[in-house]
């Protein structure tokens, strides 16, 4: 994969443009030029901004920002300061988007570009922003884009590991089950990163969401949630849910499993999880990849009695790699997110001490489904 380079850029910064983790970053990034010219994007502002970029390349960028932008102020400052400026809470209106909010960070390249960063605040409301989606295309991308350029060397190398552990000395074979391990861990980071790929669109069909929250409960209880107290709390004349069975598992067993290790973390034995259903009138969300309202007031609320989600992660909670778990890679709530997401639906959540609910809101079957 190459960055989508606009122009040809030249000095210092055309070595950065290079890099693949411009091309593969989830933030929308872009230089532009001395001359206030867009030079180069990354996938996700090609996500994010879709066609208007080819119209901006052109002209000049800042001509395009209207009076007073605060994007054509951060430009300034950097190339000004001669270091790298950042400014909270920018509106950004471009392109015909919706007027959006976003962390900006400017970064001056040596040669009078700059490099621009958006680092989107994640829309919790009643629709996806186009920000979160552009986000979370660019990790779909990555993810196969990993699959195909990692894996198969990964499986080389396990192979030849296998091979000289066979004939290595007894004080060796350790050092060659290291890079067997090593390898298994960073495929199944690879797996785990590979399910944001969009290639094979699910099969719907209408779902009984207590069937599938009743299978969810059943697998965390023997495993995450085994030791704490789960309560249900159904409505059982709920119709059936518009979905992709396993999709759906996937979902609640995700957010189940984060509930169970925030209901641990009291540490006092009196963790708990409930499970609520319910339907909600008059709900209306953005379908994906379309403009059009549809209804989905079909409500599933996932709580515990936890510590609350720290202050610091909760405007970012559902972008890729953003965690709190000294282990973890930060893709489950974005798997969420993204799969919420290709079900029509919305999720969001309110985070307190001692609760946290996560609230999955998706369409209902018609006739013609069930």
């Amino acid at each position: 994969m190459t960055t989508r380079t606009l122009t040809h850029a030249q000095g210092p910064g055309a070595e950065v443009l290079k890099s693949a983790a411009f091309d593969l970053g989830p933030d929308p990034s872009m230089v532009v030029n001395a001359e206030g010219a867009l030079v180069a994007v990354n996938e996700a502002a090609e996500a994010l901004f879709g066609h208007g970029l080819s119209l901006l390349a052109r002209g000049r960028f800042l001509s395009a920002l209207p009076a007073g932008s605060a994007m054509a102020s951060l430009l300034e400052r950097a190339r000004a300061e001669g270091a790298r400026v950042r400014e909270r809470g920018i509106e950004i209106n471009l392109f015909g988007l919706p007027p959006f909010e976003a962390d900006g960070s400017a970064v001056p390249l040596g040669d009078g570009s700059v490099l621009l960063t958006l680092s989107i605040k994640v829309g919790l409301g009643g629709e996806r922003s186009g920000a979160e989606t552009a986000g979370l295309t660019s990790i779909m991308g990555l993810g196969r884009m990993l699959a195909h350029e990692i894996k198969n060397p990964l499986a080389g190398i396990r192979g030849a590991a296998q091979l000289l552990k066979g004939g290595a000395r007894a004080e060796d074979q350790p050092l060659a089950q290291l890079i067997i391990d090593e390898t298994d861990r960073v495929t199944r980071l690879v797996d785990r990163m590979e399910e944001f790929s969009e290639d094979v669109q699910p099969a719907f069909a209408a779902v009984n969401i207590h069937e599938v929250l009743d299978r969810v409960r059943a697998l965390a209880a023997n495993g995450v949630a085994d030791g704490l107290v789960m309560r249900e709390h159904y409505d059982p004349s709920l119709p059936p849910v518009l979905g992709e069975e396993d999709q759906l598992i996937q979902i609640f067993l995700n957010l189940v499993k984060n509930a169970a290790e925030a209901a641990h973390a009291r540490g006092d034995g009196r963790g708990e999880i409930a499970i609520h259903t319910a339907y909600r009138h008059g709900v209306r969300v953005r379908a994906t990849r379309g403009q059009t309202l549809r209804g989905a007031p079909l409500e599933v609320r996932i709580q515990d009695n936890g510590p609350g989600v720290a202050a610091h992660l909760r405007e970012h909670l559902f972008q890729p790699f953003v965690t709190s778990k000294p282990q973890g890679a930060g893709l489950g709530l974005a798997a969420v997110a993204k799969l919420v997401s290709a079900h029509g639906g919305m999720i969001d959540f309110e985070s307190e001490e001692g609760r946290t609910t996560f609230r999955v809101l998706l369409p209902i079957a018609s006739l013609g489904d069930v």
